[in-house]
């Protein structure tokens, strides 16, 4: 049986059991399969002649060279500065806090308070804890500032000093985590009204501490022996920048200076757990603070007090303003009395002198600072005779039967 000839052209043909048909409702074109499977013509491209290796290689050393700098940056915070933002991260929630140690109370021979602690708020802030947006930080201190000011100078003058002391201090420093001093003294009903908004407001702290109170209002000549303690200054925390803080209190003139060591005591420190605002949340470590030494001197109060009034008197009735009288135990030595007039208040010192004040004691003309017990130059008169009889014994220039007209 001889094959049939089909004379259609069509590719797609389909032997079916009565013989060949073909695909209906299919539109092809008879160029299509050629220029498919043939890139060369038509003006097709492949994959090949699109994807370029020289890019590839571009790309990888870009990619390599961005890696090393995070290699190397990571190798930077990590290795080289890794115990520094260690530090820096530890106290982002874990501070290190002081307990300050109280002062020694000092008394007279009789054990008559003198000088006393009496409680006093301070003001802090913490530059680190702060916001960092200086328009924010700067509207937060204001607002702070001005609920403790008592007049606009006040006002002025804590905001300016409060302002350029924070500028000073780098965030990304350590120094940044120490607190800056703004304010102290504060009276108790302004006091109430930050401890109750402080908790929510950021690097602001209000500590309870202790000031001195001088009792010698019935005597201010004491305030020459006593002298009283005031803000520690620059000079003196550079050459006791271990034992002190910026914001600490130190003996300026007389037995507060002369006996500061002991007086002072040794402050605690405990470890703390922050929140994000700086508010403690926990204790993880304390070492308790050891109080200073109280002082008991010779001065009999009563006496000095007895003295000054009759000292005054006379100075009075004499139209004099200056003088100076020492009452010592010839027995032993001792200093039972020692007055020094014009005097001053010691206890404008510990409360915070003004400006006006100070202006007062050192443009007076009586120079009330200044202790003429102690400090002043005066002729030897007749308590000079014993010290010579006493040499002129010791040389064997005279006996004790010598006698001069």
């Amino acid at each position: 049986m001889k094959n049939k000839k089909h004379n259609n052209t069509d590719p797609f043909v389909i032997k079916e059991s009565g013989g060949y048909g073909k695909l209906e409702k299919i539109s092809y074109s008879g160029e299509w399969a050629e220029n498919y499977f043939n890139p060369r013509e038509g003006g097709n491209e492949v994959v090949g002649n699109v994807f370029n290796v020289s890019r590839l290689r571009i790309f990888g050393a870009v990619l390599l060279f961005f890696i090393l700098i995070l290699v190397g940056r990571v190798a930077w915070l990590q290795i080289i500065k890794g115990d520094y933002y260690g530090a820096l991260a530890e106290r982002n929630s874990v501070r290190l806090e002081r307990i300050e140690a109280k002062r020694g109370v000092i008394y007279d021979r009789n054990e008559k308070t003198l000088v006393r602690n009496v409680a006093n708020f301070l003001l802090y802030a913490t530059p680190i804890d702060l916001p960092r947006d200086k328009s924010s930080r700067n509207e937060l201190i204001e607002k702070v500032v001005g609920m403790i000011a008592d007049n606009e100078d006040e006002y002025n003058e804590l905001l300016m000093k409060s302002l350029e002391e924070i500028e000073k201090i780098r965030l990304n420093s350590l120094e940044a985590y120490q607190p800056i001093f703004i304010a102290d003294n504060i009276a108790y009903e302004k006091a109430i009204k930050l401890h109750l908004l402080v908790d929510q407001i950021p690097g602001i702290i209000l500590s309870n501490d202790s000031r001195r109170e001088y009792l010698v209002e019935d005597a201010s000549s004491m305030s020459h022996i006593l002298g009283y303690t005031g803000k520690i200054s620059e000079t003196e925390l550079e050459n006791s920048r271990e034992t002190y803080l910026l914001i600490d209190y130190i003996g300026k003139t007389g037995i507060e200076k002369f006996w500061e060591n002991e007086l002072r005591g040794k402050n605690g420190k405990k470890k703390i757990e922050v929140d994000a605002l700086g508010n403690e949340k926990k204790i993880i470590s304390k070492i308790d603070e050891e109080d200073g030494c109280n002082l008991v001197l010779t001065i009999d109060f009563e006496l000095q007090k007895k003295v000054e009034e009759i000292l005054s008197s006379n100075l009075k009735n004499m139209n004099l303003s200056k003088g100076a009288v020492i009452i010592l135990n010839p027995n032993n030595g001792e200093v039972l009395a020692l007055v020094s007039l014009p005097a001053f208040d010691n206890n404008i010192f510990s409360q915070g002198i003004t400006r006006e004040e100070y202006g007062e004691l050192i443009n007076d003309p009586d120079n009330p600072l200044f202790d003429r017990a102690i400090s002043g130059e005066y002729p030897s008169g007749s308590t000079i005779k014993p010290v010579i009889a006493q040499a002129a014994l010791e040389e064997r220039i005279i006996s004790e039967n010598t006698t001069f007209l």
